[in-house]
């Protein structure tokens, strides 16, 4: 059952909406912002819900993994399953990085309020893919969302 194998957990979070490509912000908290608009418009939830979980989450500590990649999560009541959207910004953004490198590849993780395992293995997959070189440079490198979701949906662990 190699379709089994091959199935990711990030491919259906996305939608060709919920890609933004060469957009920029002046802070995290801009970003948020957007984010939180972006999903009250894509999935109905409260911008502001969006945005303060996003907040919150990242005052404990910076979602940046390093290499240009952060993701940002936040757990939101009312929520019926996982939604994604994939940030490529025009500009880095400071996100007091581990490796101190500014952030250009930024997916926004919301996850259900009681959301506990699933949850986790999105996270460790997301880290997983952006580990991953190569799918970062094409990620960079994608002209359109539909080429971001395309290869997204081609990777596997």
């Amino acid at each position: 059952t190699a379709a089994i194998a091959g199935m990711n957990h990030i491919h259906p979070l996305l939608t060709r909406e919920s890609i933004q490509l060469g957009l920029g912000f002046s802070s995290k908290k801009k970003l948020f912002e957007h984010a939180g608009d972006l999903f009250a418009g894509t999935v109905g939830l409260k911008a502001t819900d969006v945005f303060s979980s996003l907040f919150e989450r990242e005052r404990l500590g910076s979602t940046a993994l390093g290499s240009g990649v952060a993701i940002p999560h936040g757990r939101i009541k009312g929520l019926d399953s996982a939604r994604g959207a994939l940030y490529r910004l025009a500009s880095p953004l400071e996100f007091d990085a581990p490796d101190d490198q500014p952030v250009n590849l930024c997916f926004i993780l919301l996850v259900p309020s009681n959301a506990n395992e699933s949850h986790l293995q999105i996270l460790g997959e997301l880290a997983q893919i952006f580990s991953d070189e190569a799918m970062r440079a094409d990620l960079v490198a994608a002209p359109n969302p539909e080429a971001v979701l395309a290869r997204i949906a081609a990777w596997t662990s």
